[in-house]
């Protein structure tokens, strides 16, 4: 019966790791966008506030599982797990309601830009099955495996936490 239920669990993991960036990536190639109102233009300063808390709340927990804080880690990371779903609902609000903004910067700060802004995307996309499964290892009580995917997923979700706000930090003046 828990291999079954693990089964269907991974196959639901598996979907919506490629069902979301391909929503996503349709979303973001659509040119007639909707008007949701103009409290949407306020959304990139949150998923800034967002990005930037997600990072602190990953540190936290990496804090209090070094401490053997085990519950107040899962707490914490149950945190930052659900500024994930929040960050992509105020993405997606925002991109469907807004066209997308230009980076006017020049010379070595543009490439710097798109250096951030690329490896933001490509590991946010390699990250998703990674906290997803980590996450899932976590509550169905399978530490060994929580353990040996946290290793990996941690860092990479640290670094899109910060390049997440990196990005908007560059790309803050450009807004209208």
């Amino acid at each position: 019966m828990e291999a079954q239920l693990e089964k269907k669990s991974m196959l639901w993991i598996n979907l919506l790791s490629i069902v979301i960036p391909l929503v996503v990536a349709l979303m973001l190639g659509i040119r007639q966008k909707f008007d949701l109102g103009a409290w949407t233009k306020v959304l990139p300063h949150a998923i800034g506030m967002i990005n930037s808390l997600t990072a602190v709340l990953l540190l936290y927990g990496f804090y209090l599982i070094k401490q053997r804080k085990i519950e107040q880690h899962k707490n914490v990371m149950t945190g930052a797990f659900t500024l994930g779903g929040l960050f992509l609902v105020c993405y997606v609000a925002y991109h469907i309601s807004n066209p997308s903004t230009k980076f006017g910067g020049e010379g070595i700060m543009r490439y710097l830009y798109f250096f951030v802004l690329i490896s933001h995307i490509g590991l946010s996309f390699i990250v998703l099955p990674l906290v997803l499964r980590t996450y899932y290892f976590s509550w169905t009580n399978q530490i060994a495996r929580h353990r040996k995917i946290a290793k990996i997923a941690f860092p990479i979700w640290l670094y899109v936490s910060i390049t997440g706000v990196i990005a908007y930090l560059m790309i803050k003046p450009y807004y209208l």
